[in-house]
């Protein structure tokens, strides 16, 4: 004969935990992410209006720390769509802030998210980073984004934007929807030997910066050789009858417009700022065919230069530019296009 010892109380304990144990409930992972450094809580401050163009390439000290001013103290954010909290570290180097954070949002779907929301109204200051334009504008167009973006601007939340972030600041923005993943972005030379190149996409009111309409901006500007690429947008934009006058801001890299909302700007950085205006209808401007475009006025103003974007008026030299099948001419000394 056998016997079985009796159970303690903790073997029934166990037995019993391990006849009720249910699998643990995976928790969603966020669609965004979201990086911050200093003060967890967001805290009210007065802010400045003002935007920071900026051309891209190597970051402007000079044109945060003016973001920075604006920006009372409070909490500065980044948007991106892709990337990393690299600007958190650098920005803190830079400034006096409450907190500095990162929002990464490379969806529709994030973009819908309450937090996102909360956390672009919650800013003193906000950045677009560099990166792919079309990201910006196919995730966060007509999206919580946006709507609460252009809250900021007009409660009066200093803003700015570099490369793919200053793309979209004006009224007009070079799209890039058509770019492909893995191939060129669009170069001046395809464009002006066809103004109707697939790549050649433009959307308007992405962001409502009342001193930036009737505006399209462009990046990188005379270190990827993007003049005649800005010309072609800005034939196209006129031809389509939806303005009778387009102007263009192309900016260099390492170089910034620092913006008053009142059209008032003053230049930093070692590179320099175009203007262009034109309301004369381009001669040519047809599928397939090199562009034909004339009267295009230009001022090039490099740093401490002052132009007034509502007069349309400032330093710096005053040039003609005009595009005669396809090639672009000047008439400053020695013909040169920049």
């Amino acid at each position: 004969m056998s016997f079985r010892r009796p159970l303690t109380l903790i073997a029934v304990a166990v037995l019993l935990a391990a006849a009720t144990t249910v699998p643990a409930k995976t928790v969603p992972r966020a669609p965004y992410q979201y990086f911050r450094v200093g003060n967890p809580n967001n805290v009210h401050v007065s802010t400045r209006p003002g935007f920071a163009l900026i051309g891209g390439g190597k970051d402007l000290d000079a044109a945060f720390q003016w973001l920075c001013e604006r920006s009372g103290g409070g909490d500065f954010l980044i948007l991106r769509a892709s990337g990393t909290d690299a600007y958190n570290a650098y920005i803190k180097s830079l400034c006096r802030e409450k907190s500095i954070a990162t929002l990464v949002i490379p969806t529709r779907q994030a973009a819908m998210d309450s937090f996102v929301k909360r956390a672009i109204d919650g800013a003193a200051a906000i950045f677009i980073a560099g990166g792919d334009q079309s990201n910006y504008i196919n995730f966060w167009s007509s999206t919580p984004v946006e709507a609460a973006i252009n809250r900021a601007i007009r409660r009066g939340v200093p803003l700015g934007g570099t490369s793919a972030g200053l793309a979209v600041l004006g009224e007009f923005a070079y799209s890039a929807q058509n770019d492909s993943s893995n191939g060129p972005n669009l170069n001046s030379p395809a464009a002006l030997a066809d103004p109707f190149n697939r790549q050649v996409v433009t959307v308007r009111n992405f962001l409502a910066i009342p001193a930036l309409s009737g505006i399209i901006t462009d990046t990188h500007f005379h270190g990827r050789d993007r003049l005649g690429r800005l010309l072609v947008f800005m034939a196209r934009i006129l031809q389509s009858g939806n303005v009778k006058r387009i102007r263009g801001i192309g900016i260099d890299q390492h170089t910034a417009f620092l913006l008053d909302p009142d059209g008032q700007g003053v230049v930093a950085g070692t590179g320099a700022v175009y203007f262009f205006e034109v309301s004369k209808m381009p001669a040519v401007c047809r599928p397939g065919m090199p562009l034909a475009f004339a009267g295009i006025s230009v001022r090039k103003l490099v740093s401490d230069g002052r132009f007034n974007l509502r007069a349309w008026s400032g330093d710096g030299p005053r040039y003609m530019l005009s595009v005669d099948s396809g090639a672009v001419r000047s008439t400053q000394l020695g013909g040169d296009i920049y």
